[in-house]
């Protein structure tokens, strides 16, 4: 956003793995207006002379074969996020000194990739969690368009399941806040053109308007307690303005039977939300009933440890994104509303 050039880290593979990748797309959020803006500006998440130079790579994106066995020896590749637009920005403001250049980001990387090894890859993965789950989902039809007929090509959107949905007051905070973002980046360009079609911008800055439209095979991966999404956008301070949500956001215990049955009604939208998307044979669901945000890159949530990760059915995250990948077996997999029966106990 300040100007420096982009960046991303790179494990590479090794044996079997070789000749397989997955792009990973980071997340952190996004900037709404020109505070903001300057705020991420002067960070890792505006400036690639503000990133580290290592980062850990844990969870799907980690080397280890106990904890990640599908994944572990490929080509893993981290883009750093750092246009506050989920890779989609394009814009220049002068006054203010802003770079938005996600979508051009995307494209160079990408392409720097396919000059570096990508472009003979036998199979190919596109992930992303939050922002980068969102973005994920923007670009995963762009990403298959880089690769041969030949190759496997599929996409992870971990907990970037964002919903249109009302706040505590009624109101709509995350459209007014996505609608910003849309405009002051330029963003409605760079959007899916089967969403844009018939939807405004910002109506398509949302996955449930465009997950139906996706032809590449995607897997969703999210909470239906997405607790982001409960703490920033359904009860965000400004519709909290008695705070009577405070307690619940941290402490689930602490919520009342009205902000449960508020919190319920959401866990609703999000599976209906999804039931279009579930009819595709080529596509994958894993929607628990954890409070969490985020988990394939956490150890804890990534792992195939009995008990280690949360399951559905009795099967962990990991093994169903596998299997699901791997055309070994079909996964949707939605959870019981919560309480269910413990197997979110992992969740921080």
């Amino acid at each position: 956003m300040d100007g420096t050039p982009p960046a991303f880290h790179l494990d590479r593979g090794s044996g079997s793995g070789n000749n397989s990748w997955i792009v990973n797309l980071e997340g952190g959020g996004w900037c709404n207006n020109v505070r903001a803006c300057q705020f991420r500006r002067g960070s890792r998440r505006g400036s690639s002379d503000l990133m580290e130079k290592e980062i850990p790579f844990t969870g799907i994106m980690g080397n280890s074969p106990a904890d990640n066995p599908d994944f572990y020896n490929w080509n893993r590749v981290k883009i750093r996020y750092c246009d506050g637009a989920s890779f989609a920005g394009e814009g220049h403001d002068e006054v203010n000194g802003f770079y938005f250049r996600g979508q051009r980001i995307w494209d160079a990387t990408m392409r720097h990739l396919l000059s570096i090894g990508m472009a003979s890859a036998d199979q190919v993965l596109l992930t992303g969690c939050s922002a980068g789950g969102l973005a994920s989902i923007l670009h995963c039809d762009e990403f298959r368009a880089f690769f041969s007929p030949g190759t496997k090509v599929k996409c992870l959107a971990d907990a970037g399941l964002f919903l249109d949905a009302a706040d505590i007051s009624g109101g709509r905070f995350l459209r007014s806040y996505y609608s910003d973002i849309v405009a002051m980046q330029s963003v409605a360009p760079n959007l899916p053109p089967t969403c844009t079609n018939r939807l405004d911008a910002t109506s398509c800055f949302f996955p449930q308007n465009v997950i139906d439209g996706i032809k590449t095979p995607i897997f969703l991966l999210n909470s239906a307690y997405d607790a982001w999404q409960i703490q920033d956008s359904l009860a965000p301070t400004s519709a909290d303005t008695n705070s009577s949500w405070r307690a619940c956001k941290i402490n689930r215990s602490a919520c009342n039977a009205s902000q449960m049955k508020f919190l319920q009604d959401f866990r609703d939208q999000m599976v209906a939300s999804v039931r279009g998307f579930s009819n595709s044979e080529n596509n994958g669901l894993f929607i628990n009933s954890c409070f969490a945000h985020c988990q394939s890159e956490l150890p804890n949530t990534w792992n195939n440890a009995p008990g280690g990760s949360p399951a559905i059915q009795n099967k962990g995250i990991a093994k169903s994104f596998g299997d699901w990948y791997f055309d070994r077996a079909e996964v949707k997999a939605i959870d019981c509303p919560y309480p269910c029966d413990g197997t979110c106990r992992h969740i921080i």
